[in-house]
């Protein structure tokens, strides 16, 4: 069924990794996945369940869920799952145990959208569209500026969350500070306009992300806390102009303040949100990887069954997304020499619990085997 030229069993792929208090062995990673697939209150659905199980069949892989909101104000988006509430609590135990009886591991994304949040949804389930500063997304009304105690409030969000991912059985959690989103605007220049310790200076800007990591690794444990971020991204809005400057200080900071911090997880410049881009010379992610060595680094960015040689270059895990989709059994299929099956980007964003195309449809390649037979 496979191809041994093209196998990466060999590879450093598949060798055993230290990830916190845990030793994976091997190296391969399921990326955070927004498939907006959960219930209209923000419970994950049984079909989250699937398509979990599904991604963690081969033991030992690291998958991530996709960004789950951390409180209600937190959201913004329809069909995207919380933890904030004890049904989400529950459904998410489901998930986790699901994913540990196939003898891998599970990571719980925090996240918060600020001014990324959709109105309509925000006035629907009654809260006000707010971020660190009062820049608007292009075309967008103004957010709501958060006050110093409503920021101190948010950090007690993220810290409880994190609490709430614990009882649901999660191994890890990864703060999301990338994309565009509610941290990312604390940390950029282009969406914080604030004038108070929160603003203006790159010490000021970094504060809010290094407070939440306090709080959650006061509540987890530093071996259990990743963070995520995206230096070069020009997603909902963002690209400063010199994000080595700013972004060199906060990886600094987090690996001088919390030493035994399980991992740093970037998304390479070539990608954008969901799709990629041309990059420009001078864009790189070679600086993070620099500061953070040696310490465990995530890389993510388009990469394909022709990764071999990725690792150690490029980080010390490789972090799949868009072929993590269409490959259940992604880290199989490298190990094995199968090539991986395409995905279809119209079936990455259908709405609901009852829209299992493109979810929980896509074969392994021993289903494929199967299938090809009859």
């Amino acid at each position: 069924m496979g191809d041994a030229a093209n196998s990466l069993a060999d590879s450093l792929l598949f060798t055993p990794i230290r990830l916190g208090n845990v030793t994976l062995p091997h190296r391969i990673v399921m990326a955070p996945l927004t498939r907006n697939r959960g219930y209209d209150d923000h419970t994950p659905s049984e079909i989250a369940l699937t398509m979990y199980t599904q991604r963690a069949s081969f033991p030992g892989t690291l998958v991530i869920t996709e960004g789950t909101f951390i409180a209600k104000e937190a959201g913004g988006y329809r069909h995207v799952p919380g933890i904030y509430n004890e049904k989400q609590i529950a459904a998410w135990k489901k998930i986790t145990d699901s994913v540990h009886s196939k003898g891998s591991y599970m990571c719980l994304q925090l996240w918060a959208l600020g001014r990324a949040a959709e109105p309509d949804v925000a006035k629907e389930e009654g809260f006000e569209v707010s971020s660190p500063g009062d820049i608007p997304l292009q075309g967008a009304s103004k957010p709501y500026m958060l006050t110093i105690t409503e920021v101190k409030e948010w950090v007690e969000k993220y810290a409880q969350a994190a609490r709430n991912a614990i009882a649901a059985g999660f191994d890890f959690v990864e703060i999301h500070g990338a994309n565009g989103y509610f941290i990312d605007q604390f940390t950029q220049d282009v969406s914080n306009n604030r004038t108070d310790e929160y603003g203006g200076s790159i010490e000021n800007r970094c504060r809010f992300a290094l407070e939440v990591a306090k709080a959650v690794t006061d509540v987890v444990g530093q071996q259990r806390t990743g963070l995520r971020l995206s230096p070069w991204g020009e997603f909902l809005g963002m690209r400063m102009t010199n994000p080595p400057a700013t972004f060199s200080y906060l990886v600094r900071q987090l690996k001088e303040r919390f030493p035994d911090f399980a991992y740093l997880h970037a998304t390479e410049p070539r990608v954008q949100g969901n799709v990629d881009r041309e990059t420009r010379v001078e864009e790189s992610n070679d600086f993070l990887r620099e500061i953070w060595r040696p310490k465990v680094y995530l890389t993510a960015g388009g990469y394909t069954e022709n990764a071999g040689d990725v690792l150690p270059r490029m980080g010390d895990m490789l972090v799949y997304g868009r072929y993590f989709i269409s490959n259940p059994d992604l880290p199989f299929r490298l190990k094995n020499g199968i090539p991986f099956t395409k995905y279809n980007r119209a079936t990455f964003y259908l709405h609901g619990p009852d829209q299992p195309e493109g979810y929980t449809t896509y074969l392994t390649a021993e289903e494929q085997a199967l299938v090809s037979k009859q």
